[in-house]
């Protein structure tokens, strides 16, 4: 017994397991090297030996694993997301990016999570958090957007060693359901196009729904980017939407920075796309190179009226004044074409959806229509593929009834004055 009262002598780095004055047991891990560069030294006091050499076991798996917690005060959940997001995110993605982290961040994740300690969170706590959300009224794609910035903020937490595994992958995700994904029909893209040409920039909407470029990418566009004799544009920059910082000096009493009289804003205007796949050349259709010479002219012509009110900044879709309308005023007009084309409501992001699905369903290959789309991943062409197939029956049958309708039927629709009024393409008949 009295050699159980004595601290064994050990070599270096190795544990120890004692009887304390306290009339504790004690146990000692080495479990690597602190900041300053003093040995790390991990403590565990129980009331029997046995405890301790459990605990002094689980520490050395711990350490030889690499799953040890980093020494210090612990962090909480709110803690590092809050270090995370003003921190270390911003040194890896674009401000596109930054805007959705942001919004998982403050706005879900901490007010439903902050208060757990980081190493103690666990995935029922997670999962439990989800499902309140969606309660709450949160859609399954939001709750999904959380789900991955909070996957990303740990997995992180673990690269560094305030945690040992990252209990997001072991939680299970809301399931987004296949409705994300809802492009247009064909009748319904003919109908946008026509009130679109009664509207000035009526091309704008001519490029979201034939290439599928994303939102920021059409009003990233300058004429330097497009060759029309070539038929082709190239995809080099997305336009950002504004972030901004209270200016004054004296408190304004406004709580959201960007209703500040003062606010400056702190994001740049543009930046190169995303990714690599982001940055791409795309091929333009004859009818679409027509359709921007005509508003290249209409825009010279906007110029020459607006004087030394226009503000050239070599925008291929600027307001009448030469700058590029805001991501809400373009959002809106969107919204506005759908109301008069009368189509049904949905995101301008449908219009990518639309682009995508007609390419797969035209069968042009995946690793082609991925280049086109700025896809990165395979991932994205799968979620599109149970709307490909059930359209692509839907076209089979519109094409059989376009190609083979009677001679009879085809004179009649002739013979009509004004034509279709929905603006479908008149009937082919083969040849005798």
């Amino acid at each position: 017994m009295a050699d159980d009262k004595k601290r064994t002598r050990r070599a270096n780095g190795e544990s120890s397991i004692y009887l304390g004055k306290d009339g504790k047991w004690h146990g000692r891990v080495t479990a690597g090297v602190r900041d300053d560069g003093s040995p790390d030294r991990r403590h565990v006091e129980r009331k029997t030996r046995a405890e301790v050499v459990a605990g002094v076991r689980k520490l050395e798996r711990e350490r030889d694993a690499k799953t040890i917690r980093k020494a210090g005060r612990p962090w909480t959940v709110k803690t590092w997301l809050t270090h995370w997001i003003e921190n270390v995110a911003p040194l890896t993605v674009n401000d596109n990016t930054m805007v959705g982290y942001g919004v998982a961040v403050r706005k879900h994740l901490i007010p439903g999570l902050g208060a757990h300690r980081l190493d103690r969170l666990k995935p029922e706590h997670i999962e439990a958090f989800y499902s309140k959300m969606q309660a709450n009224g949160s859609k399954a794609a939001t709750a999904h957007q959380a789900h991955r910035t909070l996957r990303v903020a740990l997995n992180e937490a673990v690269r560094r060693g305030h945690l040992g595994k990252n209990p997001v992958e072991l939680a299970k995700a809301p399931k987004v359901g296949e409705y994300e994904v809802e492009p247009y029909s064909v009748q319904e893209v003919q109908r946008l196009l026509k009130a679109a040409d009664r509207h000035r920039n009526s091309a704008r909407w001519a490029v979201a729904l034939a290439l599928g470029l994303r939102q920021g990418e059409v009003l990233g566009l300058k004429w330097d980017d497009v060759d029309l004799d070539g038929g082709f544009l190239v995809v080099r920059r997305s336009r950002h939407r504004p972030q901004y910082a209270h200016g004054c000096t004296e408190p304004c009493g406004r709580k959201a920075a960007g209703y500040c009289p003062q606010k400056r804003r702190t994001n740049p205007v543009t930046s190169t796309t995303k990714s690599r796949a982001g940055r791409r050349a795309v091929g333009l259709p004859e009818q679409l190179v027509d359709l921007l010479r005509d508003h290249r002219a209409a825009q010279d012509a906007e110029r020459e009226t607006a004087g030394k009110d226009w503000t050239e900044g070599g925008w291929v879709f600027p307001n009448e004044y030469g700058s590029v309308p805001s991501h809400r005023e373009d959002w809106a007009a969107w919204k506005a074409l759908l109301a008069e084309a009368k189509v049904r409501n949905g995101r301008l992001h449908d219009a990518r959806h639309t682009a995508a699905t007609v390419l797969l369903i035209l069968g042009v290959p995946e690793r082609a229509v991925m280049g086109l789309m700025g896809w990165s991943t395979t991932a994205m062409a799968a979620r599109y593929q149970h709307m490909v197939d059930a359209v692509r029956t839907d076209v089979a049958k519109q094409v059989d009834g376009l190609i083979w309708k009677t001679e009879t039927e085809t004179e009649t629709e002739t013979d009509r004055p004004d034509g279709d009024d929905d603006g479908a393409a008149g009937a082919l008949v083969p040849a005798n």
